[in-house]
């Protein structure tokens, strides 16, 4: 009512059209900026005031500001004045570079503290937000913010929607060949690619959270592209010696270090999630032959960690309740295509039952 944030307002585009690095004045500039995110702490009436009057140039030009401390009390400001209306109001083209910004700014700054709260408190809550952004973004960009997905979805800080979890199925398949360019050591931090492999990584975290895991199952071409890049990079690492081709030191003390490290494991833990407790799935799976597919990826390799126990995950889902696909398994098995060992190493075993063969378990399923 004293008209103090008009006035501070006025001071802060002063002081933006002066440009001067001069520190008396960057203080000054600083000291507003604070003021602003005082006077609006729990206060309603001047959050909206504030944000009539610094929305959208004032944020914008503070947030790409030179100086670190005013793009932090920017910041604090911003997210003070955020609520579920107003972060929509970003998702308009004339304000998305606000949103824009705060992403740069944290990828400038990963340690501030009021540019992560408003991208994890307001920005990743708004899908329609997120899908605005993610068609703006760089591929390094891209991959930041799937990371900072990843990380709340992993703390339990995110409910994805269906959605956001079709969106994100979605930019996973249109892109997933992309990752074969790792093959090429030339190509070994391609960001593409890069995408693709931490598109994965949420998706296999989604589909284990059954609020997202129906939508996902019922995703049209998801599995398909699952399996078919699970084929692609699998023949890739059989018919040249790259970062797809299985290997196992035996030591297991060498450590590997390359983004495309646990892909193949993956896409075997995103397929045996998809098929958790779905028929559907679990045939589609059969159609593309995918059941071989999977069992050859059952041997130890250090590229793939833990690929053995998600192979030994996928085959339980795949085959229970479901006689078709355990005929097939038994079926292999006999023929030879199957190792015994390795079913063993599952918990299985085929047995024959007058003319048929049956595959049972000897074990109980391990808790993966």
């Amino acid at each position: 009512n004293l008209g103090l944030i008009d006035v501070s307002v006025q001071l802060i585009q002063l002081l933006q059209k002066l440009k001067t690095d001069l520190e008396s004045l960057l203080t000054a500039f600083r000291c507003s900026l604070q003021f602003l995110g005082n006077i609006a702490t729990g206060n309603r009436e001047s959050q909206n005031n504030i944000w009539k009057l610094a929305f959208p140039s004032l944020f914008l030009n503070c947030i790409n500001h030179q100086d670190e401390k005013i793009n932090g009390y920017c910041c604090m400001v911003l997210f003070t004045c955020l609520n579920t209306e107003k972060t929509k109001e970003l998702c308009e083209e004339s304000n998305l570079n606000i949103a824009l910004a705060v992403l740069r700014a944290y990828r400038r700054c990963p340690e501030s503290e009021w540019v992560f709260l408003i991208v994890t408190n307001h920005l990743l809550k708004c899908p329609e937000l997120v899908k605005a952004m993610y068609a703006k973004l760089s591929n390094q960009e891209r991959t930041t913010l799937l990371e900072l997905l990843l990380s709340e979805i992993l703390g339990g800080n995110l409910a994805v929607n269906d959605e956001m979890a079709t969106f994100l199925a979605s930019g996973f398949q249109e892109k997933c060949q992309a990752v074969l360019k790792l093959t090429s050591t030339a190509n070994h931090e391609d960001e593409e690619a890069l995408v693709v492999v931490r598109l994965l990584d949420v998706l296999c975290e989604m589909t284990s959270n059954t609020a997202q895991l129906e939508c996902l199952q019922s995703c049209p071409g998801l599995l398909e592209e699952a399996v078919a890049i699970l084929r692609l990079t699998h023949v890739s690492g059989k018919q040249t010696t790259n970062v797809f081709t299985a290997i196992h030191s035996g030591t297991g003390q060498e450590e590997i270090s390359h983004p495309v490290i646990g892909f193949k494991s993956h896409l075997i833990r995103l397929i045996g999630n998809l098929c958790y407790k779905n028929k559907t799935n679990q045939d589609k799976v059969y159609e593309l032959d995918g059941i071989p597919l999977i069992l050859d990826n059952c041997s130890i390799d250090d590229n793939n960690p833990f690929i053995s126990q998600w192979a030994v995950y996928a085959i339980h889902n795949l085959t229970e309740q479901n006689e078709r696909n355990q005929e097939l398994i038994a079926q292999m098995e006999q023929q030879g295509l199957a190792d015994n060992s390795v079913l063993e190493s599952m918990g299985l075993k085929v047995e024959q039952q007058d003319t048929k063969l049956i595959l049972k378990s000897v074990r109980k399923m391990p808790n993966v």
